[in-house]
């Protein structure tokens, strides 16, 4: 049987999440606002969850209705069988999104919607199924927009930048799914296929290394999550996620000897054991190097023989209390990419172009990201010479 799916993304992610998605074989797929849609099978779906590094969410439509009123959102979700989908003792939370004329509160509409599922269960069965805002056993979203109301399972469940294997982040650290997109745009693929080696100079939590390595060895990001919003769910597959799982968990076995060197350093000691503690979660501890060091300790003699990528998250006006000393820190970083790392490829993520331009190389055209609300570019370059300037000096 088809089923329709919509995968959500971070705003400005939609394009590469196609992208990703098409080379998993999917066909017909359909970019929007917020993500991608396509029509296909529960493979396909679970395949998202498992091996997708851009996805939020994983929607599964059940049903379309009108509802411009709270009986009529009522009524729409009191049409879909529910005990089809649920147990009387299992658990459900509710998310809703968007606003008709006599609704404006979502809080309100959700709970009109958990009121339905509740009354259908008790007419039915006697009992209902409890509420549970963590973990539930089924995920519902329900998202209203022209007067209609689309409603979904969240076959994710939760959030697919939680991979599983970061229980504390730095300062400020990058969602997964961030740091992979970075990875991505910069090509880390193609450079570690060729030997390249991986570098990120103020490496903070180690999202970015962690990540790199994933790309770099075929893991697939969901092979460490414990949670899905699928595995508690009545129509769910056990036969088709598990042939999907183990063939996931066999390619990682298989190409772990892929994974180049890579390497993260940091100023910040404490940066550097939750680094190290996140590292560990993830199985990667025999494959990435951290140390404490500044920028002007590296080199890259040190991290390949062959030129690579260094792609790093530095500090921008919203990570810290004062710009003080930033731009000396690009400036610094810029003589030590000029002088040490020719031929190297650098992806930074920032929020001040003015910054950008303390680095002294000339980028391509930047992309726009959002890190959580704050929007950002994403510089890549070349450390070619040709491509170096002298930073005009701000009076």
């Amino acid at each position: 049987m088809g089923h329709h799916f919509f995968i959500t993304a971070a705003k400005g992610l939609e394009p590469l999440l196609r992208d990703e998605l098409d080379g998993f074989g999917i066909p017909d797929l359909l970019e929007g606002k917020g993500g991608v849609s396509f029509a296909g099978s529960l493979e396909q779906g679970y395949r998202v969850c498992l091996w997708s590094r851009i996805a939020n969410r994983v929607l599964l439509k059940l049903d379309s209705f009108p509802c411009t009123s709270p009986e009529s959102l009522y009524d729409g979700i009191r049409k879909t069988d529910w005990l089809r989908h649920l147990g009387p003792d299992s658990s459900f939370a509710v998310s809703f999104s968007g606003t008709a004329p006599e609704i404006r509160n979502s809080h309100y509409a959700a709970l009109k919607v958990k009121d339905a599922i509740v009354d259908q269960f008790r007419e039915h069965c006697g009992r209902r199924p409890n509420v549970a805002t963590e973990e539930p056993d089924l995920r519902i979203n329900v998202h209203l927009s022209k007067k209609s109301a689309v409603l979904y399972l969240d076959l994710s469940g939760d959030s697919l930048h939680k991979r599983g294997y970061r229980t504390r982040g730095g300062q400020a650290p990058l969602k997964e799914n961030l740091a992979a997109a970075i990875l991505i745009l910069a090509g880390w693929s193609e450079i570690c296929q060729r030997g390249g080696g991986f570098l990120d100079p103020m490496c903070g939590s180690g999202t970015l290394l962690i990540e790199a390595a994933m790309i770099a060895g075929e893991i697939a990001p969901g092979l460490k999550r414990r949670y899905f919003g699928f595995l508690g769910w009545k129509g769910h597959d056990a036969e088709i996620w598990q042939s999907l799982y183990e063939d996931a968990a066999r390619r990682s076995r298989d190409s772990r000897s892929k994974i180049p060197r890579i390497a993260g350093y940091d100023i910040d000691p404490r940066a550097l054991r939750i680094a190290s503690e996140n590292i560990r979660n993830a199985g990667l501890q025999d494959l990435i190097r951290i140390e404490r060091r500044s920028i002007d300790e590296i080199s890259a003699a040190q991290n390949s023989q062959n030129p690579g990528l260094i792609a790093v998250n530095p500090p921008y006006g919203e990570r810290i209390a004062t710009d003080q000393g930033l731009e000396r820190l690009y400036s610094s970083f810029g003589e030590v990419l000029k002088s040490r790392f020719t031929g190297w490829r650098v992806a930074m993520l920032i929020e001040d172009r003015e910054l950008g331009f303390r680095i002294g190389i000339r980028s391509r055209r930047p992309y726009t990201l959002f890190n959580g609300a704050i929007e950002c570019k994403l510089l890549t370059l070349n450390v070619d010479p040709e491509r170096f300037f002298v930073p005009k000096i701000q009076a």
